[in-house]
């Protein structure tokens, strides 16, 4: 009897992982990106670490005319160059004998059916149950007649003790009412409860482990407020450009494709109050709790700025700028760059900026949430002593080298007293003998297991929207961006936007 089937187990015992019962998945749009290089990697992973069923099926369904065995071949090149965990062939043939392919287009009902009968004959041969989760891992504008052809079908039905559930890939809308219109024609087809909406920021251990340096340390949530902290820096920045990504980018832009889902719930899991429980429907109440107390810094011609890369010289290439992109107009307006100011009007947070940033072409490539705290009322040394100390600070990297760091003073050692910034840092690589997963691994085991705390509900989504569209709005009268040169830290109004309360960007 395998572990999921077993009535003894101990559900508090978390010396066993969590295993997904008898399941499959379905992939539309396999023959993007994100799923040769995340997703089919990310389930040999789950496959390769025993968190899968043995009778797991993977579906594909493409225009491409494949067989069941090209299909496999697909995935099988894509777990041999991108797989986390080493290869075995035992587990990829355990793997392959549940793989299956169909052929067809968004709008063919016929190639639905197919995909339909491909569905119950899983159940039959290898023991899926009928519990069968759909990823749309496909451009914003295919979702609605996916999910009608979902329900035409009878795929989105879901019978007795079996589930249906559907994963949608970002963006979540263009702006709040196609947010609304999205989230309504999703729900007409899975309940709110089985729509899993990814943000793949939320599956990374470094996010998580926010909720546990808070609430599971005294010796950090005490300070966790106005009273001790002075700002907080949310960055999310990246050194390469966006050749090859004009149909997805140009229009979007910098603000829209990082602010509005991935840093805007960074910032939630920041000021969240502590939940009653771990549990989703606890969690989720939190963060809607706190972007509904949340709202955009005016006037925005201060508390907000955006930029767009020129061309240069950056890590000794000359790489051009967005408009001279392939596929970019030589008129764009698409911003490159985007940084936001934020208030949060609660008890907690009163009085305390919140600076989103995020860019292309920029210094370096860093995800962190930067905590800074004020400087001690009262500091009984002479000036000299302390004039290179800064403000103590707890950094909270994401990515590339997930960890956190608390800057802090101290003497540096002499005869005299002279008192200077020094860290203290955490690496998950050196802590910890066991690597992170991807987050793509738990996001999707989450999925299969129905676990949807890391999953932004649609009110959440709404609310983000809510809080960014009056900026984007006052951006579309402005113009164009200001440019900036790459591997900079965004255009000067970046600077000035901090200047103007006597603070400064932190460049990591």
């Amino acid at each position: 009897m395998s572990e999921w089937q077993n009535p003894l187990r101990d559900e508090r015992d978390k010396r066993l992982p969590r295993i997904a019962g008898p399941c499959g998945l379905v992939i539309f749009g396999v023959t993007g990106d994100l799923s040769r290089k995340k997703l089919m990697p990310a389930i040999y992973d789950l496959a390769n670490r025993g968190l899968l069923p043995p009778g797991f099926a993977l579906t594909g369904f493409a225009r491409r005319d494949w067989e069941n065995e090209d299909f496999a071949q697909v995935v099988y090149d894509a777990v041999k160059e991108h797989a986390r965990t080493p290869f075995r062939q035992e587990v990829w043939d355990r793997l392959a004998e549940g793989i299956r392919f169909v052929q067809g287009t968004f709008d063919d009902d016929e190639a639905f059916d197919r995909l339909a009968d491909t569905v119950r004959e899983l159940d039959e041969e290898r023991g899926t149950g009928g519990n069968h989760a759909f990823y749309l891992s496909i451009p914003p504008a295919a979702f609605p007649v996916v999910c009608k052809q979902l329900a035409r079908s009878g795929l989105a039905n879901q019978d007795g003790e079996s589930w249906r559930r559907v994963v949608i890939e970002k963006p979540f809308g263009h702006d709040l009412e196609s947010a609304r219109e999205l989230n309504g024609i999703v729900n007409e087809v899975f309940p709110e409860e089985s729509v899993f909406r990814i943000d793949h920021y939320l599956g990374k251990e470094t996010v998580q482990n926010i909720l546990a340096l808070r609430f599971a340390n005294q010796l950090y949530e005490p300070i966790w407020n106005a009273s001790y902290v002075d700002h907080v820096q949310i960055t999310m920045a990246e050194d390469i450009g966006l050749g090859g990504r004009a149909g997805y980018y140009d229009g979007i832009g910098a603000a829209r494709d990082v602010i509005q889902n991935h840093l805007l719930q960074l910032m939630a899991f920041t000021t969240i109050e502590d939940p009653v429980s771990f549990s989703p429907q606890s969690l989720r109440t939190e963060r809607i709790k706190v972007l509904s107390a949340t709202k955009p810094a005016e006037p925005f011609g201060e508390t907000t700025a955006r930029g767009q890369y020129t061309g240069g010289w950056q890590g000794g290439k000359k790489v051009p700028g967005l408009l001279e992109e392939e596929g970019f107009p030589p008129d764009s307006t698409t911003e490159t760059f985007a940084a936001i100011t934020l208030e949060v009007n609660t008890r907690r947070w009163a009085g305390v900026p919140f600076y989103l940033r995020t860019g292309k072409r920029l210094g370096r490539r860093v995800t962190e949430i930067a905590v800074m705290f004020k400087r001690a009322p009262h500091l009984p040394f002479d000036q000299t002593s302390t004039e290179e100390l800064g403000q103590n600070a707890v950094v909270i990297r994401i990515q590339p080298d997930e960890g956190i760091t608390i800057r802090f003073g101290s003497k540096v050692p002499g005869t005299t007293m002279e008192v200077r910034d020094v860290t203290m840092d955490f690496s998950y690589g050196r802590a910890f003998t066991e690597s992170s997963p991807e987050a793509y691994e738990r996001l999707i085991l989450d999925v299969l297991l129905g676990e949807p705390s890391l999953f932004p509900v649609a009110g959440e989504i709404e609310r983000s929207w809510e809080i960014l569209d009056p900026i984007l709005e006052h951006w579309t009268k402005q113009g164009k961006p200001d440019p900036y040169a790459p591997g900079e830290w965004g255009p000067p109004s970046a600077e000035k936007m901090l200047a103007r309360t006597g603070r400064t960007w932190r460049h990591p």
